[in-house]
C-alpha cells in the first residue's frame, strides 16, 4: 500500500498531541564516486525527549524515501542509511497519539502507515543500513529490521519490542522480521519473555550476540565507522551471512510451543497481546511478506482499541511520569549528603542492601551483626554476588573490586558513628527494633538520619522513646532487593522534611521508584496483599481444596499464584504480617488456620514440588488441612477476594496512606507485580463493576483506562 492511499489529513489530526520527529537528509560522498543518501531522525530536543514515530513523522520519512528514490533509480544514490540524534535512534510509536485511537478504521490506518513507511527501506533498490546509535524500542527496532544492515554502537543500553508489555503486538514487520533473522526462539525471548519479565530491555553487545545488528562499534566515532563499515559492504570487502531459521520447521515450532508454554504459566490466558504474537510467529515461518505484514495490521487494528492496551497505557504513565515526580517528596534541597551507610544486620535482606548500596552508590557501606560470624556470612554473600554479576559481565573487575572494598562488617554499633544514614533490617519485631534505634541514637550523629525497612511495623512506635524521632523514616524495600523497583518511604507523623528528602534522594539515586505512604499498618502493598489473598487462605479452612483455591485468581494474570506468593515471603512472614494488621484491623484481618498449621509444623508452605517443577499436596500437608462442607467455587472465591481489595482501597484512601488513587496502583504494578494490562488495580477494579458493586463507586473517572470504540 502507498501512503497515497492513506488520509494523510485524517491521521495526521487526529495526532494532536504528536512531538514531530523530522527527517533530515545528507549526501555522504564514498570512495569510487559513489554517494550514500544519510537519513537522521530529530524530534529537535535532547535525549530527555525521545524521537517517536508518530503519523506526521512517518509520513515526513516516506515524503524523504520518495524524494530519493529518483536518484536512486538513476544511479546517483548508492545506498541509504538512517541514524537517529544523540543516544536516541527511535523510542517506537507515539504513545500518547494511540491513546487517542477510538476506532477500528484509524487503528488499522496506523498499522497500515507503519508498515507502508518501514518496508521502504528494505524495497530501495540499494542496500538500506541501520546505523543505530541510540535506544531503539518497538518501531525504532523495527526500522532497522527492514534495513538490509544493521550497526549498532557498544553504548546502547536499550533495544527492544516492548509492545506485549503494554497489550500490543510489534505490528510494523517486528513479528516477521526478527524470527527470521535470529531464530523463533530467540525472537520469542525478545518479543515475549523479557516484556512480561518486567520489560527487560537488551543492551548492545547482548542485541549483537543474538544477530540483531551486523556490527558492533565504539560510540565515540560510531557514525563514522558505520559509514566505513558500510563501504567495506558495498566493496564486498565484507560479506555477512544470514542463516535461513525457516528451513527448520521442528526447531521453529518448538520454540513457538515452548513460548506458549510460558505465556500459559505466567498469564493464564488472561491477556490476548502474547498470544496474538505466538499466533503471528507460528504462522510466519511461511507466510509471504505481504501475508504476514497483512496478518500483523489486523492484530494490531484490534489491539490499539482493546481494553488491555488502553490499561497498559495507564500503567505506562505511572511507571514514567507519576513515579519519576512522586508526590510527597520535600525535594532534593531538602536532603542530606549520603557519604557513608550503615546497615543494622547481616541476614539475607541486609546483606542485598548492602549489595545495592555499594552497587549504585560505592561509598562505605558497613554491616553489623551480633557475632563475627553472622557478619562474615554476610559479607560473603555480598563478595559471592559481586563474583555473579562478574560472570555476568554486568560489572568490570575493577568495578568489583570497588565494591567489595566498599563493604566492611562489625559487630560494634560504633562504627556507625560517622555514617550519615543507618538502616535497621533485623528481625520484625517491635520490641528488637526499639533496642537497636535506642543503640544507635546513643552514637551517630545528630544530623543522621535512621532508616527501618520493615514491612509493617509502626514507625512511630519503633520511635517512642527516641530524643529524636523526627530523623526515623521508613525504607521499605522489597525482596528480592535487586530485581524490585518500588521502595515505600514511609513518613510518620513525627519525621521531618529533611530525612523524608533523604530517603526519597536516597531511591533514586539506587535507581529505585520511590512513593510516599503513611505510618499505617503493613502500609500499601502488604496490607493489600494480605487482604487479597486472605480469603483465598481463609477458604483452606472451609474445607476448599488447595487446587481450587491456588487457581481462583488465574483469569487476573498474576505473576504467581496466592500460595506460591505465601512459599515465596515464607508462611511464618506472612502470618506476621497478617497477625499485625488483624491487631489494627480485627474486623477484616484474622490468621487462616490452615496457614498457622503449616508455620507450627516448620513446612515451607502448602506446596511441594516435583522434578519437573509443578505444585503437589504431600500427604503430611493434606492431614493438616481442614475437610469442609460446602466450600465456594473458584469464580465465588475470586469474587469475594476482589470484592475485599475494593473496600480496602476504599478505606485505605479515606484513611490517607497515600496522597492519591495513582500511588495505590504504582504501589502495586511495581512492588506486587500487578500485570500492566490490568492497567493498575483501581481501572481494573472500575473497568469490571467491582468498584461499583463492593463500595458504591469508582475510584477513577471515566474513561480511565478504558475506551469507547467508534466503528
Amino acid at each position: 500500500m502507498s501512503t497515497a492511499t492513506l488520509d494523510r489529513h485524517q491521521m495526521t489530526t487526529l495526532s494532536d498531541t504528536e512531538l514531530v520527529t523530522s527527517t533530515h537528509v545528507q549526501r555522504v560522498p564514498l570512495p569510487g564516486g559513489r554517494t550514500l543518501a544519510l537519513l537522521t531522525l530529530d524530534n529537535g530536543y535532547d535525549h530527555t525527549k525521545p524521537t517517536v514515530l508518530g503519523p506526521r513523522g512517518l509520513f515526513g520519512l516516506a515524503d524523504a524515501v520518495d524524494g530519493l528514490q529518483p536518484e536512486i533509480d538513476a544511479g546517483r544514490i548508492d545506498a541509504v542509511a538512517v541514524t537517529g540524534k544523540p543516544f536516541v535512534f527511535a523510542a517506537g510509536a507515539d504513545l500518547k497519539g494511540a491513546a487517542q485511537v477510538t476506532s477500528r478504521a484509524h487503528a488499522m490506518g496506523i498499522a497500515r502507515l507503519g508498515h507502508d513507511v518501514l518496508r521502504r527501506f528494505g524495497e530501495l533498490g540499494v542496500p538500506s543500513f541501520a546505523f543505530v546509535n541510540g535506544a531503539a524500542l518497538g518501531g525504532g527496532l523495527e526500522l532497522p529490521l527492514n534495513c538490509t544492515y544493521r550497526t549498532l554502537s557498544r553504548g546502547v543500553t536499550a533495544l527492544a519490542l516492548p509492545e506485549c508489555f503494554l497489550g500490543l503486538v510489534p505490528g510494523w514487520g517486528g513479528a516477521y522480521l526478527l524470527p527470521r533473522l535470529i531464530g523463533a526462539e530467540a525472537a520469542l525471548t525478545v518479543m515475549i519473555r523479557n516484556p512480561l519479565s518486567q520489560n527487560r530491555m537488551l543492551r548492545a553487545q547482548q542485541a549483537f550476540d543474538l544477530g540483531i545488528a551486523d556490527a558492533l562499534l565504539d560510540p565515540a566515532d560510531f557514525l563514522e565507522r558505520s559509514i566505513a563499515w558500510a563501504v567495506a559492504v558495498l566493496d564486498g570487502e565484507v560479506v555477512v551471512e544470514r542463516h535461513d531459521h525457516t528451513a527448520d520447521a521442528h526447531a521453529w515450532d518448538t520454540a513457538v510451543a515452548d513460548a506458549r508454554d510460558f505465556v500459559d504459566t505466567r498469564l493464564n490466558g488472561a491477556a490476548p497481546a502474547p498470544y496474538r504474537v505466538l499466533d503471528l510467529v507460528s504462522a510466519g515461518r511461511t507466510r509471504s511478506k505481504d501475508e504476514a505484514f497483512a496478518a500483523e495490521d489486523e492484530a494490531l487494528g484490534e489491539l490499539l482499541i482493546s481494553d488491555e492496551f488502553r490499561a497498559g497505557l495507564y500503567s505506562f504513565d505511572l511507571v514514567q511520569r507519576r513515579a519519576k515526580r512522586p508526590a510527597g517528596d520535600p525535594g532534593t534541597s531538602h536532603a542530606r549528603p549520603v557519604t557513608k551507610i550503615g546497615v543494622v544486620g547481616a541476614g539475607l535482606m541486609a546483606s542485598q542492601l548492602a549489595l545495592l548500596f555499594a552497587r549504585h552508590l560505592q561509598i562505605p557501606i558497613v554491616m553489623s551483626d551480633l557475632d563475627t560470624e553472622r557478619a562474615e556470612r554476610g559479607l560473603g554473600y555480598v563478595n559471592a554476588e559481586i563474583d555473579k554479576l562478574v560472570g555476568k559481565r554486568r560489572i568490570t573487575p575493577d568495578t568489583a573490586n570497588r565494591m567489595r572494598a566498599a563493604v566492611t562488617v562489625t559487630t560494634d554499633t560504633a562504627s556507625f558513628a560517622d555514617a550519615d544514614l543507618v538502616i535497621e533490617a533485623v528481625f520484625e519485631r517491635l520490641d528488637v527494633k526499639q533496642q537497636v534505634f535506642a543503640q544507635l541514637e546513643a552514637v551517630v550523629r545528630p544530623d543522621c538520619v535512621l532508616a527501618t525497612n520493615t514491612s509493617s511495623l509502626s514507625i512511630t512506635a519503633m520511635t517512642a522513646n527516641l530524643a529524636h524521632p523526627e530523623r526515623v523514616v521508613g525504607i521499605h524495600f522489597f525482596n528480592p532487593v535487586a530485581v524490585m523497583p518500588l521502595v515505600e518511604i514511609v513518613r510518620a507523623p513525627t519525621t521531618d522534611d529533611a530525612t523524608t528528602a533523604t530517603a526519597f534522594a536516597l531511591g533514586k539515586s539506587l535507581k529505585k521508584s520511590c512513593v510516599a505512604v503513611a505510618d499505617a499498618p503493613a502500609f500499601v502493598v502488604n496490607r493489600l496483599l494480605t487482604r487479597f489473598i486472605g480469603d483465598i487462605t481463609m477458604a483452606l479452612d472451609d474445607g476448599t481444596a488447595p487446587e481450587v483455591a491456588d487457581s481462583a485468581l488465574n483469569p487476573l494474570g498474576l505473576p504467581m499464584s496466592p500460595l506460591v506468593l505465601v512459599q515465596l515471603v515464607g508462611p511464618a512472614v506472612a502470618m506476621h504480617v497478617v497477625e499485625t494488621l488483624a491487631e489494627a484491623y480485627p474486623d477484616r484481618f484474622a490468621v487462616a488456620d490452615s496457614l498457622r498449621r503449616v508455620v507450627d509444623a516448620g513446612l515451607p508452605g502448602v506446596w511441594s514440588w516435583d522434578a519437573n517443577g509443578k505444585p503437589y499436596l504431600s500427604e503430611q500437608t493434606r492431614a493438616l488441612l481442614s475437610v469442609g462442607t460446602t466450600p465456594p467455587t473458584a469464580d465465588a472465591l475470586r469474587e469475594r477476594s476482589l470484592d475485599a481489595l475494593a473496600r480496602e482501597i476504599r478505606l485505605m484512601l479515606d484513611e490517607g496512606v497515600v496522597a492519591d488513587v495513582a500511588d495505590i496502583d504504582l504501589c502495586m504494578l511495581l512492588g506486587a507485580g500487578w500485570p500492566f494490562h490490568l492497567g493498575g488495580i483501581t481501572p481494573y477494579l472500575d473497568r469490571t463493576g467491582v468498584s461499583e458493586r463492593a463500595t458504591g463507586a469508582r475510584f477513577q473517572p471515566v474513561g480511565v483506562a478504558d475506551v469507547a470504540v467508534t466503528a
